[in-house]
């Protein structure tokens, strides 16, 4: 096959909503609850609130004996958290949302956290519900709230979180009302409150949503509907189901479940015995059904199904959940490695967190399925949430790109509060086939110790509860040795399914030789550290783009040598290296002025560096890679030498500077090729051969100065539903049309039509421009908008960006209309 390569993405032509229609089918009927948006409509306000009003009436004093009466009382809450509060001042807001990154970087503030400052803040939402909904279940859902938050309803106060990366459910039915009577929602968050090492934002920063279903019905996450491959080679899935009755009386109920393929023709059922359930209650009915010859979920090709769950009263279907599955298997073997459809397949994953350009935490949908898509695009298979529980919207698309996932808790910690979230984590992920693993802790300082190990067992237990088809495992970067070398048998690898390791790449050989009969993973390692688009290392601000810098915990001094180090391990399952995306927080090399992590395959935007070009041409076999770096734009260095290298999975590659041949090298499968270049202008041209066998070609020239800008969406198709959103990336060409990679220059932007900008930023670490707003700076070549779609928008959303003295650039983004998603009314308090 003869490949020629380009450095620039190429362009989605399919929104995430209807990959979603897709893979859902349908053929079924509408579902039976009312699942309704809660984003729209809220009111902000950053700071906390001193209290000036209490909802007891005249006459009482705030600071007097008469609060500790009525303030101990339901529905009495005071201040911003009571129903009447008046706070038609406040800043509407949309969520998810992330105020955080609306703030001016702070040299004061926490470095750790990316240098912004961080606080305390209210939101309020007021909604109305009809009389016909008396006699329902009333839930309210909160995605994820960053980092700590209470929670009142019509001034009481409902709920707590510990949890900035944990979803709650609050059943308000008790409290709810109806007709034309208000209800308020006040949320307090504390984002002062810290759970990582890392930019965590603020806010209520994932979706919510009003949940009415009947008063029997299936619980929040309470199917359970994984696969299984049985020892016939037959397939069922042994549904599980929790219902819940928050009625009156005791009920008798009976399940459905029914299996669609991906396009929506039914292909199994079953019905469960009929079930009782005591009021405030719940039950579970089992319903296996068996489903022939499915098609297979996997990497390459991620089939997936549908399980639509019914419950019926007296024979009536009274509420229905539809959940979605993938028929594979998984095996973590001590002396193969990982198989997947008993076919054996090296992890090649990436470690990374929860922050985007632009948009801080409150990362839209589809921005997910952008990330997902690049690092698929890089040849990786397998994604750790560092060290978190992910939104469910990423999980959603490691299902439909075939991305296999290991889930992390955020808190190793074995008492019962923190056990429920891990319960929570299991049930909310257990029906993913993307999910594989799940990680029970990070590098925690009691790994190595009898306490942590018991800690480990309790946390492996709670989860062998509710999942026995995955295995656990932890992050452990110490510990697993004992000063004989032998294995430490008070450690939590001893309690572990899989054996984690981070980093301690010199120890792999004695680690493996303690545990033979465990398999290993390797949960973290590499670290390398690059800054896109440099390659000169000033040790104060910027790294070199040439995969040779490193921290020095990182035990190995490049990308391709903690994979080839990972491939040297047989037995391994494979390797999630640090990272796949830069992230803010951590700003590792330096601090300030650095905000962000020199970490990454690809920088904050999701453009690709060095490393992201070295382990695409390490991990994609089935088709040739090729890439030269650096950049040929070097005035002023004429006749010097400039390290040139060629990243590729070819054999032999010949590298030419206007058309005289250089050198043919051999290429080595992990260091691959290099070569010391006198710089003279032009075109620097390189030539991939296997097999003696042409290839491949890959070139760079020396560009002209800027004269335009270059606008290139990576989609050209939103759904006009308020949420569908696409980053859109932004260049400076020259006069023949080519990518000037050393432009760094200042764009402004203009924007008409159904749509919003939510967000600019350009991958520069040591960047202090806001990420709000119509202005970006080029960084190196690149920068990014991301454009969201208006709700029910239809028509043209047109960009237009501008910068002095070059050419405008412009592009085009059809909005489509579609169904409106069911939301909560905004009503005025």
């Amino acid at each position: 096959m003869l490949a020629t390569f380009i450095r620039w993405a190429s362009v989605g032509l399919v929104c995430v909503a209807a990959q979603v229609a897709a893979a859902a089918g349908t053929a079924a009927p509408p579902l039976l609850r009312e699942t309704l948006s809660l984003d729209e409509g809220w009111r902000f306000h950053l700071g906390d609130i001193k209290p000036d009003s209490f909802p007891g009436g005249q006459g009482v004093n705030l600071y007097g004996p008469d609060i500790t009466y009525h303030g101990a009382k339901a529905g009495t809450a005071w201040g911003a958290a009571a129903r009447g509060y008046d706070d038609k001042a406040w800043q509407r807001v949309t969520l998810p949302h992330d105020w955080v990154v609306e703030q001016p970087f702070d040299e004061k503030a926490l470095k750790q956290q990316g240098y912004r400052p961080r606080g305390v803040a209210w939101y309020r939402r007021t909604f109305q519900l009809p009389a016909a909904d008396r006699g329902k279940n009333i839930e309210l859902q909160f995605d994820g709230v960053a980092t700590r938050a209470t929670v009142y309803v019509n001034g009481s106060e409902v709920h707590h979180s510990f949890n900035g990366y944990a979803s709650f459910q609050i059943n308000v039915t008790p409290m709810a009302r109806y007709g034309d009577d208000i209800n308020t929602i006040a949320v307090r968050v504390d984002a002062d409150h810290t759970e990582g090492w890392w930019y965590e934002g603020g806010g209520i920063y994932r979706h919510t949503w009003l949940v009415k279903r009947s008063p029997v019905h299936i619980a929040t996450d309470g199917v359970y509907a994984n696969p299984v491959k049985a020892a016939d080679g037959k397939w069922v899935i042994p549904a599980e189901v929790t219902l819940a009755n928050t009625g009156a009386e005791a009920a008798s109920a009976l399940v459905d479940v029914e299996v669609f393929d991906a396009a929506g023709k039914r292909v199994a059922g079953g019905r469960s015995a009929p079930v009782s359930v005591i009021s405030q209650g719940d039950a579970v009915a089992k319903v296996p059904v068996s489903v022939a010859a499915p098609q297979l979920w996997s990497v390459d090709k991620p089939t997936l199904y549908t399980v639509r769950t019914t419950v019926l009263l007296g024979g009536k279907p009274v509420d229905a959940v539809d959940t979605t599955a993938g028929f594979r298997t998984i095996r973590f073997d001590a002396k193969k490695g990982f198989f997947l459809n008993d076919q054996p397949l090296k992890l090649k994953g990436t470690s990374n967190h929860q922050d985007h350009s632009g948009v801080g935490v409150a990362v839209p949908d589809s921005i997910w399925d952008f990330r997902v898509r690049k690092l698929k695009e890089m040849g990786s298979n397998a994604f750790r949430s560092a060290h978190n529980p992910p939104a469910k919207e990423l999980l959603d698309a490691a299902d439909r790109h075939g991305m296999l996932v290991m889930n992390e808790t955020r808190h190793f910690n074995a008492s019962p509060e923190y056990l429920k979230q891990l319960q929570w984590l299991v049930r909310r992920d257990r029906n993913h086939p993307s999910v594989i693993l799940w990680s029970l802790f990070n590098e925690e300082g009691l790994q190595g110790q009898e306490e942590g190990m018991e800690m480990a067992r309790v946390m492996n237990a709670v989860v062998k509860q509710l999942d026995t088809t995955r295995p656990t495992t932890g992050a452990q970067n110490k510990g697993h040795l004992s000063p004989d070398g032998k294995a430490n048998p008070k450690n939590a690898a001893q309690v572990v399914d899989v054996v984690g390791i981070n980093y301690e790449t010199d120890l792999y050989d004695k680690i493996r030789a303690a545990y033979p009969d465990k398999p290993i993973v390797s949960t973290e390692d590499t670290s390398q550290v690059m800054t896109r688009g440099e390659y000169t290392t000033d040790w104060k601000q910027v790294v070199a783009s040439y995969d040779d810098v490193f921290p020095g915990w990182a035990a190995t001094s490049s990308a391709r040598n903690s994979w080839e180090a990972i491939m040297k391990q047989t037995s391994f399952a494979g390797r999630f290296s640090w990272t796949g995306f830069a992230y803010r927080g951590e700003p590792t090399p330096f601090g300030w002025p650095s905000a962000s992590s020199h970490f990454g395959a690809l920088d904050l935007c999701g453009f690709p560096k060095t490393e992201f070009y070295v382990r695409q041409a390490m991990f994609v076999e089935d088709k040739p890679v090729l890439t030269l770096v650096p950049h040929w734009n070097w005035p002023g260095k004429e006749g010097q030498n400039i390290k040139v290298m060629g990243l590729t999975n070819a054999d032999t590659v010949a590298l030419s500077l206007n058309g005289k041949l250089i050198e043919e090298k051999k290429v080595h499968p992990f260091q691959m090729v290099d070569w010391q270049v006198p710089y003279a202008p032009g075109r620097l041209e390189a030539v991939a051969k296997k097999g003696g066998r042409e290839v491949g070609r890959f070139a760079v020239e020396t560009t002209g100065a800027p004269v335009a800008l270059r606008l290139t969406p990576d989609r050209d198709t939103l759904a006009g539903d308020g949420r569908d959103a696409a980053p859109v990336t932004v260049e400076a060409i020259d006069a023949q049309g080519r990518p000037v990679p050393t432009a760094n220059l200042a764009v402004e932007f203009e924007l008409s039509g159904p749509g919003a900008n939510i967000g600019v930023g350009n991958g520069d670490p040591n960047s202090h421009d806001p990420e709000k707003g119509n202005k970006v700076r080029i960084y190196n070549g690149l920068a990014q908008v991301i454009l969201q779609s208006r709700r029910a928008g239809s028509g043209d959303l047109v960009l237009r960006a501008t910068s002095a003295g070059l050419k405008p650039g412009d592009t085009t983004i059809k909005v489509r209309p579609v169904p409106a998603l069911p939301a909560v009314a905004v009503v005025a308090p």
